[in-house]
């Protein structure tokens, strides 16, 4: 019981079968927590099901409403603690990561990066099925925050990542104060202000072929303005 899998779901039908069984046809022993946000979809259900054939790793946290990705992976992130998982891992349901990257970003954690992201702006990565639009925001993002908060990554909102517990047990995660991609950006901050070390792994992110996006503008504002917030942020606040 070492590995965990957070993949949080809102109105996820189409994907969610076929990613835990890609997860669990993977070597290495990973169970998977979905922290579901009431999807009206019978996303739950579904997981349900699928718990009589993978009891023991296949985990189902029900959430009444729409809450946020952030607050998704905070609740995930406690329940891997609590039950004492040593590598925590952030992951999309709709196939944009490639679950066999797991491995990958758990093979950086386990040869001395404390925090391992799935970049899609480092060498060797890489975004298919954008359009030019979405690739354009998502790009200037990254370089905007870096400006901003000086922390070398090159993918700060990127959202396929494995932290190992000493990470998430030092950042006060009641106090991680935003929701959208400025959550992903606060969390990178956090842990490198704490003197963690990051390592970038290069993936191949490609656009959902099933379901809907989540973006919206006003995620892409909290980003831009949440970045000139963080840097008063310290870790005890």
């Amino acid at each position: 019981m070492d590995k965990l899998v957070i993949i949080p779901t809102y109105n996820e039908k189409e994907n969610i079968e076929k990613i835990v069984r890609k997860v669990f046809s993977l070597s290495g022993g990973f169970h998977v927590l979905i922290v579901d946000d009431g999807s009206p979809d019978g996303t739950a259900n579904i997981i349900k099901g699928l718990q009589k054939e993978y009891a023991d790793k296949l985990f189902i946290k029900e959430r009444k409403g729409k809450l946020g990705l952030g607050t998704a992976y905070i609740a995930g992130f406690k329940w891997a603690l609590e039950k004492g998982y040593g590598f925590i891992f952030e992951m999309d349901a709709d196939f944009s990561h490639d679950p066999e990257d797991l491995i990958r970003l758990y093979d950086a954690c386990n040869n001395g990066a404390d925090l391992a992201v799935g970049s899609r702006y480092t060498k060797g990565g890489k975004v298919v099925n954008w359009p030019w639009d979405r690739i354009f925001i998502s790009k200037g993002g990254a370089m905007y925050t870096k400006m901003i908060t000086w922390m070398p990554v090159n993918d700060p909102t990127a959202g396929f990542i494995c932290y190992t517990s000493k990470v998430l047990s030092r950042i006060p995660l009641d106090k991680v104060h935003f929701i959208g991609y400025a959550f992903q950006i606060e969390m990178k901050y956090r842990a490198w202000k704490l003197g963690f070390k990051i390592k970038e792994v290069p993936i191949t992110f490609k656009d959902r072929k099933e379901g809907v996006s989540k973006m919206s503008s006003g995620i892409v504002k909290e980003a831009m303005y949440g970045v000139w917030k963080m840097r008063g942020f310290s870790n005890d606040r």
